[in-house]
C-alpha cells in the first residue's frame, strides 16, 4: 500500500479511537474497489455507466493531478477495439465538484501516462481513441469530501448523412431543419475543401429545387466555429462550388429548378459538435439611400450612397439611380457623385441588386436650397480718440431665401486672438434693393490708443441653414486710435 494510503488509514483509525471514547459509534464506507490506478475498472461493453461512493477513496503517492489537485480520486481503463470518438461524464453524480482527466498509457504504471484532456464541475469530456491502445479515466470530487460518482461512457457515432453518398435529402417546400452532431465525423478521400476553408469532419445535405429562385443556408446555432459550402454535380469528383461562408453568417445563392445541389457542412480548425443546420427561401434585401451633405446646394457635388442591408448575406452586384433631374446612372460601385443645376424638391429612386439576383428599390427625397448671405458694405470710423463711442454698421444682403441673420462683431487683440465686442440677429428679406443694417457701437480704450488702432471684424452667419458660400461673409477694417 503507498505511503499516502497508509496515511489515510491512520487517520481515520485515529477517528475511530476518538468517537469510540466519546461513546460514538463511527460509520464509514469501504475504499472504492477502483481506488488505486492499478485497479482500474476495464471498460467493456459501451455504453458504460457505473457508480461509486467515494467516500473513502484516495489519492496515490504519484498519482497525476494535471487539472486538479483532488486527493479523492477512482480508475478507469478502456482499451478500444477501433478507432472512435469517446464522450464521457459524471451525470447522476451528487456533487458538483466534479474532476475529470483522461490520459494515454504510453509505458508502465502512472509514471507511463500521457495526458490527453480534462474537464471539472459537472461538464462533458470527448477524447479520440485508437484501436488497441489502452486509455485511462480518473474521476473524483475536486475539493474532497463525501458522496456517489456516477461515471458515464458513451461512443459518439458519425452522423447519418457523414458520406456525400448518404446525404440527406430535403424536399421542397422549404424551410427545412435538421439537428446532427458532428463530433465524430470524417472526411472523405475526394470531397473537395470549400473554398472560404477546410473542415476535418464534415456532412451532407441534398437539394433539388422544383422552382428556380433564391434559397440561404445558415446555423440556427453551433458549438463550434462552422464552415458551409454549396455545390452541383452528380458525384465527389465532379462538384462545382456556387457558394462558400465560413465563421457563422448566412449563405445564399440561386438555385435552378430541377437541378441538383449539395450543401457541405463541417466545422474549420477540425472542430465539431452539435449544430442546427437550416434551409430556407432566401429573404428579401432591403434597399436603402444614404447622401451628404443633408442640406445641399447647387454649389455642391452630392455623394449618394447605397445603404442597403441584405439578411441574405449576398453581395450586392448593380446599383441604379435616378436623381429625379433626368439623370439616371446604373454602376457596380456603391458610391456615385451628382450636383443639381438648381435649387427644387427632388425624388431620388434606387435599386440595388444582389449577386443571385434579388433586388429592391426605395426612394429619397432631397430637398436642394442654395442659401447666401453677404456682407456688401463694413464701415467703421476711420479714426477716433479715447472714450470717445461710435457707430459701426454691417450691411448684409440676403441673395436667395428670406431668413434670420446673426452677425457678431469682433475685434483684434494686442499678440494675437480676439475679443467679442456684440452680437446682433435680424430677420433679412431676400433679395432685397436695399441691404439690412447691423448697428453696433463701440467706445475706444486707453489700451485702443497704445496700440494705436483697432481691427474689427465682422462675422455673418445664417440662423437656420448653412450657407452654400461663405468667403463673403467675413469682412475686416481698421480705425486709427489716438489719445
Amino acid at each position: 500500500m503507498s505511503t499516502t494510503k497508509l496515511l489515510t488509514r491512520f487517520v481515520t483509525i485515529a477517528t475511530v479511537f476518538v468517537l469510540a471514547l466519546s461513546g460514538v459509534s463511527p460509520a464509514y464506507a469501504a475504499a472504492p474497489s477502483n481506488d488505486n490506478f492499478g485497479s482500474a475498472t476495464i471498460i467493456g461493453a459501451l455504453p458504460f455507466g457505473d457508480s461509486v461512493d467515494i467516500s473513502e477513496a484516495t489519492g496515490e503517492t504519484d498519482e497525476p493531478q494535471t487539472c486538479t489537485s483532488s486527493l479523492q480520486s477512482v480508475w478507469y481503463s478502456l482499451t478500444p477495439a477501433a478507432n472512435a470518438v469517446m464522450r464521457a461524464n459524471l451525470d447522476g453524480t451528487n456533487f458538483g465538484d466534479t474532476a475529470v482527466s483522461v490520459y494515454q498509457d504510453t509505458g508502465s504504471g502512472l509514471s507511463g501516462l500521457n495526458f490527453l484532456s480534462c474537464t471539472n464541475f459537472s461538464n462533458t469530456l470527448t477524447f479520440n481513441v485508437q484501436s488497441g491502445v489502452t486509455y485511462y479515466i480518473q474521476a473524483g470530487k475536486y475539493f474532497g469530501g463525501s458522496g456517489i460518482l456516477s461515471m458515464n461512457l458513451q461512443e459518439v457515432p458519425p452522423p447519418a448523412n457523414n458520406d456525400f453518398a448518404s446525404a440527406t435529402g430535403i424536399a421542397s417546400p422549404l424551410p427545412f431543419n435538421d439537428t446532427i452532431d458532428t463530433l465524430a465525423a470524417t472526411v472523405e478521400a475526394d470531397e473537395p475543401t470549400p473554398s472560404c476553408g477546410s473542415s476535418s469532419k464534415t456532412a451532407w445535405y441534398s437539394f433539388r429545387p422544383t422552382t428556380s429562385g433564391s434559397i440561404s443556408a445558415n446555423f440556427n446555432f453551433t458549438s463550434f466555429t462552422p464552415i458551409l459550402a454549396a455545390y452541383t454535380g452528380t458525384s465527389l469528383t465532379d462538384l462545382t462550388e456556387v457558394g462558400c461562408r465560413a465563421f457563422g453568417g448566412v449563405l445564399t445563392f440561386h438555385a435552378n429548378a430541377d437541378t441538383n445541389y449539395f450543401i457541405q457542412v463541417g466545422g474549420l480548425f477540425g472542430d465539431g459538435g452539435p449544430l442546427d443546420f437550416r434551409l430556407a427561401i432566401a429573404p428579401a434585401p432591403t434597399a436603402g439611400i444614404c447622401f451628404g451633405p443633408s442640406d445641399p446646394s447647387v454649389f455642391d457635388s452630392m455623394q449618394f450612397n447605397d445603404c442597403s442591408s441584405d439578411p441574405g448575406g449576398a453581395d450586392f452586384q448593380s446599383f441604379t439611380w435616378n436623381f429625379g433631374d433626368g439623370f439616371t446612372l446604373t454602376t457596380q460601385s456603391c458610391c456615385v457623385n451628382h450636383q443639381y443645376a438648381k435649387d427644387g424638391d427632388y425624388n431620388v429612386q434606387h435599386t440595388m441588386t444582389t449577386v443571385d439576383g434579388r433586388n429592391a428599390a426605395t426612394s429619397q427625397a432631397v430637398q436642394v436650397r442654395t442659401k447666401d448671405v453677404a456682407i456688401t458694405t463694413f464701415s467703421v470710423p476711420q479714426t477716433a480718440r479715447v472714450n470717445q463711442t461710435k457707430t459701426i454698421n454691417v450691411n448684409i444682403q440676403n441673395k436667395r431665401y428670406a431668413d434670420y441673420v446673426q452677425v457678431t462683431l469682433y475685434k483684434g487683440l494686442p499678440g494675437g486672438g480676439e475679443q467679442q465686442i456684440g452680437t446682433l440677429m435680424i430677420y433679412v428679406p431676400a433679395k432685397a434693393k436695399q441691404a439690412t443694417i447691423f448697428k453696433f457701437s463701440y467706445t475706444f480704450t486707453a489700451d485702443d490708443a497704445k496700440v494705436g488702432k483697432v481691427t474689427f471684424r465682422a462675422v455673418a452667419d445664417l440662423v437656420n441653414g448653412r450657407d452654400a458660400f461663405t468667403s463673403d461673409n467675413t469682412s475686416i477694417a481698421t480705425t486709427l486710435v489716438s489719445k
